[in-house]
């Protein structure tokens, strides 16, 4: 169980892993995403899943290689096993036919924005997506995007494909042309920060699935918690997925990069060690 049927790199320092489990395949929906861990004693990462087949009972995984377990993730080969997965975890996506839907992805973040937009595909719904990256080498998954929108639209920061910009230019591109009834954000902090000041000057109700740190993805550790409107919520068990303009970003931030020192830290101690 959970054996890697295939793996291929989509940039650089993002890959994409085919992987057997039916229970989670046949159980899926967007939004949902797992808690990895690659072996006994391993650190659990929190993955999205990006993509499921039931009928060959595999999920997608993509994932970006940041720290220790991503890099030894990245070093797995097909038929090799990882050793835990447990989900489908978090709250599904809520989708209906809303009309105009603006999706707006940046970075890694279209990984989890893809299910999302098939399913508001197959809801009825008119779908423009926005990928952004720094360069054209960084954009991932626009093959995939453009069989599910009416439109997409491409944003890197250096011009190098796309339009030149920031996903928030492309943005109000869209708002300033058309009517939009609902926008979905995924990607960056600091990215979903921006979009969500973008939507609410057009008053389009907003989406944004949240990356925050997470140990067990079951409520108990309490690490992935951020504020919402008046509320304290659980990323985990209660998101990932909030209202965009409830969302206090700069908290959210600031506890992000709580671990960051650390982080490095150990992501140069592990690649030492690997050059030894």
């Amino acid at each position: 169980m959970n054996r890697i049927l295939k793996k291929e790199f989509l940039s650089e320092n993002v890959f994409r892993m085919i992987v057997e489990s039916p229970r989670i395949a046949q159980s899926r929906k967007a939004g949902n995403f797992v808690i990895v861990r690659l072996d006994e004693g391993g650190e659990r990462i929190p993955l999205t899943v990006a993509d499921a087949d039931v009928e060959k009972g595999t999920i997608t995984l993509i994932v970006q290689k940041v720290g220790c377990t991503s890099a030894k993730m990245s070093k797995l080969s097909e038929g090799d096993f990882i050793q835990d997965i447990v989900g489908p975890l978090g709250q599904p996506t809520h989708i209906e036919n809303f009309g105009t839907v603006l999706c707006a992805g940046g970075g890694v973040g279209i990984a989890p924005l893809y299910p999302i937009v098939q399913a508001l595909k197959r809801a009825g719904n008119k779908v423009i997506t926005i990928l952004a990256a720094r360069s054209a080498d960084l954009v991932i998954l626009e093959k995939e995007m453009r069989e599910f929108s009416d439109e997409v639209i491409v944003m890197t920061d250096d011009g190098s494909y796309g339009k030149k910009g920031l996903v928030t230019q492309g943005m109000e591109e869209v708002l300033q042309r058309e009517k939009v009834d609902q926008s979905v954000v995924v990607g960056p902090a600091v990215m979903m920060k921006f979009a969500a000041l973008t939507t609410q000057k057009y008053n389009v109700p907003t989406m944004a699935s949240l990356n925050t740190i997470m140990v067990d993805g079951t409520g108990m550790c309490g690490a992935c918690r951020c504020s919402v409107g008046d509320k304290t919520q659980f990323v985990c068990v209660d998101g990932p997925e909030f209202d965009a303009h409830q969302i206090n970003f700069d908290e959210m931030i600031q506890r992000l990069n709580a671990y960051k020192e650390v982080e490095q830290a150990a992501y140069q101690q592990y690649l030492q060690n690997e050059n030894n």
